[in-house]
């Protein structure tokens, strides 16, 4: 899952959390403001989240509490999984007669899997009064128009570069084009280091370049439909895989893993080695652990993926995700879509996003984000369309494959044809 890629980004998070936080601005003006239980009985709410350590599971224990105090009788039991374990736990848990009330969502394919179960709250009536404030955030945790899922956080890929290093190549501003960025790639080998660090060796990153070239080439409704009938066989992800070949013959990428210690491509950008790297919203945090230079957040600056010549997709979409929460059909109502709801207050998500768990899913707490993530968040925030992860907008499997048969394609492992059969194949 996509989500296990800011795990490193929140064990390393500054910020200062605690209950009187949690409750402050609890007024706020804004309707996603949780107002207290109608709940006549107790309720007991078990909450597998993947907090297990760093300052977001501060959070968490500070929203437990004074939750709890304004929703008297209402217990939430606070049970953290690590991340990768949700994706054999939540299955087997959906499938006993005793799955969790609340557990992470990550919404896409992987929700309407989930469905299937019959243990998913339907949640659209009982969100309907507050939702549309998270605007286009709400649509990943959406199946057939209904929700099944809340997001508390977003993330969006586009390229973090050093602003010192561009203007000592001579590159006056980031690349808007594809063919740009070559020429920028030129001048940065010229200069001395690499363009662009990649994390290939972890799959996850390779499949974003491939999809960020599909999202160019393709219309947005043919990506829609692509992932609801679990098919690329529409020709524009062929020439997806085209074109990203032709701008890998140009040699621009060093390839290694992706944010894990000093040789990783989050630490070849911090310390000088690679001009950019394609990654999350979450990479400032994450290039800030791994240099001694106190002044590295200055110098990071962001830009979205080129456009590319003669592409039919939307220039202005995006590639991103989040991380959310379903109810099940076990969980007392309404105490657990008012937990959901509370999660979205201004004051909770300031909390989340000082926390650095992503860019926050509720508009009013953007003050909350630091002057890094900015420019990621207004990218996010203007995007025409936000195309959710493939491997998570596809069912589990053939989202899984795909993200290996890109990664065997850039280590040279794979061929083109098998991108795109990758999921061509049965679900």
């Amino acid at each position: 899952m996509r989500s296990s890629r800011v795990i490193a980004a929140i064990a390393i998070a500054v910020g200062t959390v605690t209950a009187a936080a949690a409750c402050s601005g609890g007024s706020s003006s804004s309707s996603t403001s949780a107002s207290a239980s109608t709940s006549a009985t107790s309720a007991t709410l078990t909450w597998w989240n993947d907090a297990t350590s760093g300052s977001l599971r501060s959070v968490w224990r500070s929203v437990i509490k004074s939750f709890e105090a304004s929703h008297p009788g209402v217990t939430i039991q606070n049970l953290p999984h690590q991340d990768e374990q949700f994706t054999t736990a939540i299955p087997l848990a959906l499938q006993s007669d005793d799955p969790p009330d609340i557990y992470q969502q990550w919404g896409g394919g992987q929700e309407a899997a989930q469905i299937k179960s019959g243990k998913l709250t339907n949640l659209t009536a009982s969100v309907s009064s507050w939702i549309g404030q998270l605007g286009h955030a709400v649509a990943g945790w959406q199946v057939n128009g209904q929700q099944y899922g809340i997001p508390y956080d977003m993330h969006v890929v586009g390229f973090w570069y050093r602003k010192d290093i561009f203007a000592a190549a001579g590159i006056t501003s980031p690349p808007k084009t594809i063919d740009q960025l070559e020429t920028d790639d030129k001048l940065l080998q010229k200069y001395g280091v690499t363009p662009i660090a990649i994390g290939s060796k972890d799959t996850a990153q390779a499949a974003d370049w491939w999809e960020y070239f599909a999202l160019r080439e393709c219309p947005t409704q043919t990506i829609e439909k692509a992932m609801t009938l679990v098919t690329l066989s529409a020709t524009c992800f062929s020439k997806a895989s085209a074109v990203l070949t032709a701008f890998m013959s140009t040699t621009p990428f060093n390839a290694t893993n992706v944010q894990q210690g000093p040789g990783s491509s989050a630490s070849l950008v911090a310390n000088g080695k690679a001009a950019m790297e394609l990654q999350g919203d979450w990479d400032p945090s994450v290039i800030e652990s791994l240099t001694a230079n106190k002044d590295i957040a200055s110098e990071l600056g962001w830009f979205p993926f080129p456009t590319v010549p003669g592409g039919q997709g939307n220039p202005t979409t995006v590639l991103g995700g989040g991380d959310g929460f379903s109810c099940t059909t076990a969980a007392a109502e309404p105490a657990c879509s008012e937990f959901l709801r509370y999660l979205d207050t201004a004051a909770v998500q300031q909390m989340i996003a000082r926390a650095g768990a992503g860019l926050p899913a509720n508009a009013a707490a953007v003050r909350a984000i630091s002057q890094a993530e900015r420019g990621a968040e207004a990218t996010y925030r203007g995007a025409g369309f936000v195309a959710t992860y493939f491997d998570v907008a596809l069912p589990p499997q053939p989202g899984q494959n795909l993200d290996n048969a890109v990664s065997n394609y850039f280590t040279g492992q794979g061929t083109l044809p098998q991108i795109v059969a990758s999921v061509n194949g049965p679900a």
